[in-house]
């Protein structure tokens, strides 16, 4: 009888005999978080650190704390030390007893702020909305963002024309907050509701600036003067029982220069 021959397959259910070989490593993704990077991310958030500085504003030691909390001084040490990581349990009863709520441990940490601005940086401006300017100013913190206070350097020009007079016309304006100045150089007249002051060198003003104001350059020689406006709510007091006093009427460019030669001689 004729031998039958087996025709060789590759079907994967009959694979065909290899040679054994050494089993290979395969690297498989990772599904797991790593250690080091749990730590990391407890320490990033300064929970002893915080803790401590809360415990030292109040002036309270560990023992104390470990009164008002229920948990022992020396664990308490090793928490502000970063020995130990609290539980969400434990980090409550420790918010509680500085009034805080749980974010404050979790809230990412004020940075501090130090913008140095160059002065061949900063940009000379106009005064907006007019054609004629009366003043150009300088942002003394335009780097800086969400800003509390608007410092500002400005110059002044002088209003007074060839004849002694002139057509420019102060803008009265008001808003909220409180504003400072301070003449480093030349003379200023300012308006606040009523009240007109001249300023010299040296002289400074704090006033309340949602009353209106304006100001102007009342010399021969242009005055330079630092400006910061505070955009705050000022609390008004018991000044507010008082009968409303009508807002400064709109003073000329002339009147202004008359004014403060009036405020010069006496």
């Amino acid at each position: 009888m004729p031998t039958k021959i087996v025709p060789k397959t590759t079907s994967p259910l009959a694979p065909e005999l290899v040679p054994a070989q050494e089993p290979t490593s395969i690297s498989l993704p990772k599904h797991q978080v790593e250690g080091e990077a749990v730590e990391s991310c407890i320490s990033d958030k300064h929970i002893g650190a915080r803790i401590k500085a809360l415990r030292l504003k109040k002036s309270m030691g560990l023992v104390e704390l470990g009164q008002h909390t229920g948990l022992s001084a020396s664990f308490l040490s090793q928490l502000e030390t970063g020995r130990v990581v609290p539980t969400l349990r434990n980090l409550a009863r420790i918010s509680m007893v500085f009034s805080k709520d749980l974010n404050y441990f979790f809230e990412p940490e004020a940075q501090s702020i130090c913008s140095v601005h160059r002065a061949k940086d900063r940009l000379r401006l106009p005064q907006s909305g007019v054609a004629e300017p009366m003043y150009f100013f300088e942002s003394l913190a335009y780097q800086v963002p969400g800003r509390d206070l608007d410092p500002y350097l400005a110059e002044f020009l002088p209003l007074q024309g060839a004849n002694g007079t002139t057509s420019l016309v102060p803008r009265p304006h008001q808003h909220t907050g409180c504003e400072f100045l301070y003449v480093v150089t030349g003379e200023l007249t300012l308006c606040h509701g009523e009240s007109v002051h001249l300023l010299g060198p040296g002289d400074s003003v704090y006033f309340d600036s949602s009353t209106t104001h304006s100001y102007c350059c009342s010399g021969e020689t242009p005055a330079t003067v630092l400006i910061v406006t505070h955009q705050q709510v000022i609390a008004r007091a018991a000044a507010d029982t008082r009968p409303h006093r009508p807002a400064a009427r709109e003073l000329s460019g002339t009147d202004l220069t008359l004014l403060g030669r009036k405020a010069r001689r006496a």
